[in-house]
């Protein structure tokens, strides 16, 4: 990933919020008080918790945003995520620096957004989101795909009515939705695209999420007929 070079700054933890099932979101502004941290939809911040390893996390707020987001799950990771996960409003972070080439909206306006994201890759899909609905009238339709394993992996379920007040279409999958209350579709989030892509002029389809992921969409989208230079991954 194309890093930024900039000098590391610590960050306070304003506000925490449980999102999902063992996935939280963390607010953060820089310590010194000294303007805000400078980045792009869908890049990602190096993160580091005391004297532990630094791991990757991607902005979960847009640039223009007053504070700093980003979406943190307890387990399944090395690096700096337990320690993050078990942060209070009034702790530290160092923020180390700032990577990955995100996503330039801004050059591909008038064309249609379709967000497609997986798990906490929705992170960077809302970075994208909240950057593109700020300026709606430069962009077609705006389309979110958003799979999880399960319902209760879902993040940002208290925002989906303002995405769609704002008129987003939102459509969610579930892969395992055995055991719980689901009247959603089922399967894979690349399954959606067979129903939205046709209905557009102009798709740009954005992607976050595994690599397994990215690779099984990407191909999907080829396949339908989506050139190459209208697939955006943020990394």
């Amino acid at each position: 990933m194309a890093e930024k070079k900039a000098t590391a700054r610590t960050l306070t933890v304003t506000r925490v919020r449980q999102q999902a099932r063992e996935i939280r979101s963390l607010d953060m502004r820089p310590a010194d008080g000294a303007g805000g941290v400078v980045y792009a939809p869908g890049q990602a911040a190096s993160l580091r918790v005391g004297s532990g390893r630094p791991s990757y996390f991607a902005f979960a707020s847009a640039p223009e945003d007053e504070q700093l987001e980003f979406l943190v799950k307890r387990t399944g990771e090395s690096g700096a995520s337990p320690a993050l996960y078990e942060l209070a409003e009034g702790d530290s972070v160092e923020l180390v620096k700032i990577a990955g080439r995100g996503f330039t909206l801004d050059e591909h306006e008038g064309r249609d957004l379709v967000f497609v994201a997986m798990g906490t890759g929705v992170a960077p899909l809302r970075s994208a989101l909240r950057h593109a609905l700020a300026r709606a009238d430069r962009f077609g339709q705006l389309v979110v795909l958003y799979g999880a394993r399960r319902p209760s992996d879902f993040c940002y379920a208290d925002e989906v009515a303002a995405w769609k007040a704002a008129g987003v279409e939102l459509r969610q999958v579930v892969s395992q939705p055995d055991g719980y209350e689901w009247a959603g579709q089922t399967g894979y989030v690349q399954s959606l695209l067979d129903n939205v892509l046709p209905m557009l002029s102009s798709p740009l389809a954005l992607i976050c999420g595994s690599r397994e992921m990215i690779e099984h969409t990407r191909d999907r989208l080829q396949e339908m007929g989506l050139p190459p230079d209208s697939i955006l991954t943020n990394y």
